[in-house]
């Protein structure tokens, strides 16, 4: 749990840094340059080679697909009840789906099961989220974005040179090649870095606006991403009477809160702003409240 308690000093330096000249504005997205292209690789590379493919594995391919599925059927309910604007159902349908399995999984995971969780973490995130953003992330950026604003094809392009993705290729190739010692080292030093950074970016780049008109469709989305999506996987889980490793990361993944990057996506495609920022922002600050206790359900 004190893995946990970094998370939050770390949110709360960003929190501060932010407050400080001597931090440029464009620091997060320095941090999580630093992050995507050293410290995930790196990560992905120490534990891919420790990946085994099985039942279990495909479980954790397989539930964010169920939950993509699911999130976009309560967005889709949720629309047609409230008749939403076109540009309020596009920021759902695509920043409710996809969860922040990286950034934000990987420390959590880690302060709850430890290094044993993330070789589940890596498939979920890899084989489920990425894949999602890739296809069913550009699909949405193209019907609901401002017209040439984001292409599929450029998306696409990006997932297939995502650093992690590049570093997961690498490692499976290498699997039965032991790593030098001295390899071994760099790779967990420059990993170690992972938590501090993110959690610091994420910090830095808080915003906690809630302008009236997207309470409701943001209370709405966060229901469905934090408790809805989770509780979904665990149910999926005891009825299927699948345990262990897989299915409790897979729980915990499946309630993380939106990804930072399919906020940002979708401000720039031209889509409810101030909805996009509410998700993520809220989304960060209530999952420090409703990962503990899905932990708790699951453990």
């Amino acid at each position: 749990m004190e893995n946990f308690v970094l998370i939050g000093v770390c949110v709360l330096v960003g929190m501060l840094f932010r407050r400080l000249e001597a931090f440029p504005k464009d620091t997060a997205q320095s941090l999580n340059m630093f992050a995507l292209y050293l410290s995930l690789p790196a990560l992905v590379l120490l534990k891919a080679p420790q990946i085994t493919f099985s039942s279990d594995m495909l479980a954790a391919a397989l539930i964010p697909w169920g939950m993509l599925f699911l999130s976009v059927a309560l967005v889709l309910a949720g629309a047609r009840l409230w008749s939403w604007p076109r540009a309020t159902v596009g920021v759902l349908l695509l920043v409710v789906p996809l969860g922040n399995t990286s950034f934000m999984g990987v420390p959590v995971v880690q302060a709850f099961f430890g290094s044993a969780g993330l070789p589940y973490l890596i498939i979920y995130d890899q084989f489920g989220t990425m894949l999602i953003f890739a296809t069913y992330g550009s699909l949405i950026l193209a019907l609901y974005g401002r017209e040439s604003a984001v292409t599929v094809a450029g998306v696409a392009k990006r997932m297939l040179l995502f650093p992690p993705t590049i570093a997961l290729v690498l490692g499976l190739a290498v699997r039965n090649w032991v790593y030098p010692k001295t390899l071994v080292l760099v790779l967990q030093s420059v990993a170690a870095t992972l938590v501090p950074v993110v959690m610091t970016a994420i910090g830095f780049q808080l915003q906690l606006r809630l302008p009236r008109r997207v309470s409701l469709p943001m209370s709405y989305g966060l229901a469905i991403k934090l408790l809805a999506a989770p509780l979904a996987a665990l149910l999926f889980c005891r009825v299927a009477g699948i345990s262990g490793g897989a299915c409790n990361v897979s729980i915990i993944e499946a309630g993380t809160p939106p990804m930072v990057t399919a906020g940002a996506l979708a401000v720039i495609a031209g889509m409810e702003a101030d909805l996009a920022v509410a998700l993520v922002g809220f989304g960060i600050v209530l999952s420090f409240a409703t990962l503990p206790l899905l932990y708790w359900l699951v453990r």
